[in-house]
């Protein structure tokens, strides 16, 4: 087994904006910066404190997002959307072709579990790249809104990791 933590990657949280004031907000990158993931024979698992996710970037928008605005949206992340709940990921097939993984697995968030399905991409180097998208309401939660609901989170999320593990991990990865 091998495991995977924040020196070896990024866990990286992208999320988009909508609404009648969607020109003032801003599409968000955050990073995770407490995550755990492994890869043992063909299974994976990944678990993110939720309490870790800080913005470090806010792109569009009518201002700049300071550091201060970044904080106070880092601990409404906190306080009002995740609210300490369990973030873990836990494969429940693997499939190889060639060098891409195809995923499907549950994943709890927001006190729910369900279904997610993403493909990893793996070199011989050792890196590994995805994506996997997130619809917030099919956690059965509400995206968050400000404004009096005119400017929301979009529902779907993205979530991305780009980490390295030693070539022979990869390639154990890819040939089971």
């Amino acid at each position: 087994m091998h495991t995977l933590r924040p020196q070896d990657g990024e866990l990286i949280v992208h999320t988009g904006k909508g609404g009648a004031a969607a020109k003032a907000g801003h599409d968000l990158t955050i990073e995770v910066t407490r995550w755990k993931g492994t890869l043992d024979h063909g299974a994976m698992t990944l678990t993110a404190d939720p309490r870790s996710l800080r913005v470090i970037e806010g792109t569009g928008g009518m201002t700049t997002l300071g550091d201060e605005e970044k904080d106070g949206i880092s601990q409404t992340i906190d306080d009002e959307v995740l609210k300490g709940l369990a973030i873990e990921f836990r494969s429940t097939r693997v499939v190889q072709r060639g060098s891409r993984l195809e995923v499907t697995g549950d994943l709890e968030l927001f006190g729910f579990k369900r279904s997610l399905d993403f493909a990893l991409n793996v070199d011989e180097a050792g890196r590994i790249t995805g994506s996997a998208f997130v619809k917030q309401t099919d956690w059965k939660t509400k995206p968050f809104s400000a404004l009096f609901g005119t400017l929301k989170v979009a529902d779907v999320v993205e979530v991305s990791i780009d980490a390295r593990v030693p070539a022979t991990v990869a390639m154990e990865a890819l040939h089971g």
